[in-house]
């Protein structure tokens, strides 16, 4: 597969993995604007987790960490499923496994979840059809959520005599204990308006066409802003939230913001504004 961005704007130039070198189950899309898709490409399978998807989400993932000139990360499954959690032969081949090697596969998931969290772009998922168990918990894990109508969501764990351990924390963090003890006890199927009721999608649209016109408004929204300052803004909310205001926040937003000022990005941001041009990034 070929790197498929071309002639990147010189002043933010887009760094993303070379994508030939990526596994066959994960593939990027990259555009001159800093969007990446990131596609699950197991549509056989419903996009369906194994061990091999997990480590290639990952490494795809922690690749994006470092990619500079990405203001935005969509996740996005091939075929028109999303993810439909684990797979079943991947669960079979569980059921022999002593809870050390459990441990250890659960980990990896863990991993892969937390590397997806802390991607500094803003991270979107964008859900169609299924996404069940830790499909859902991808979604949660992503900071801004766009869904087709046709889209279903469960945590069915309790079904199958488990627990969604491993993407409770951000489950948890997008639909409030309240509703995370409901569906988590029930383990009940959900639709997309449901979903947005909960607080687990933000938007849902008819169809596909829908759900890519909508990708492509916030990839306009985005260009107009500075990479570095999308994921120094995203930091604010990962270490602030639920923290006490008291002299020590107070004085660390003022040791961010000027920080910021100073930042080549701040000092361009504000000289173009001033002179009424546009700033170096903006497409």
């Amino acid at each position: 597969m070929t790197n498929p961005i071309a002639d990147p704007p010189v002043e933010v130039p887009v760094e993303v993995p070379d994508t030939d070198a990526m596994s066959p189950l994960v593939h990027l899309d990259s555009t001159p604007e800093g969007a990446v898709t990131v596609w699950i490409n197991r549509p056989a399978k419903k996009n369906a987790f194994d061990a091999a998807t997990i480590a290639a989400l990952r490494e795809a993932f922690e690749t994006l960490h470092g990619a500079e000139g990405v203001r935005v990360v969509f996740l996005r499954g091939v075929g028109g499923a999303f993810c439909a959690g684990a797979d079943l032969e991947w669960m079979r081949a569980a059921a022999d496994w002593s809870e050390d090697d459990n441990r250890s596969d659960a980990l990896d998931l863990a991993h892969m979840l937390k590397a997806l969290h802390d991607i500094p772009a803003l991270t979107v998922a964008l859900v169609e059809g299924p996404a069940f168990g830790g499909g859902a918990g991808l979604v949660a894990a992503c900071d801004h959520a766009l869904a087709t109508a046709d889209a279903r969501f469960a945590f069915s764990e309790v079904k199958l005599g488990l627990t969604p351990a491993t993407i409770s924390p951000y489950v948890i963090a997008a639909l409030g204990p309240r509703t995370a003890k409901l569906l988590f006890a029930t383990g009940r199927v959900f639709d997309a308006d449901a979903a947005w009721s909960y607080g687990l999608v933000d938007e849902v649209f008819d169809d596909a066409a829908g759900l890519v016109a909508a990708q492509d408004a916030l990839i306009e929204e985005v260009a107009a802003c500075a990479p570095g300052a999308i994921g120094e803004a995203k930091a604010l909310v990962n270490d602030f939230a639920g923290q006490k205001i008291d002299r020590g926040l107070i004085d660390e937003t003022a040791r961010r913001i000027a920080r910021r000022r100073v930042s080549e990005e701040g000092q361009e941001g504000v000289r173009a504004f001033l002179a009424r041009r546009k700033p170096s990034w903006s497409n």
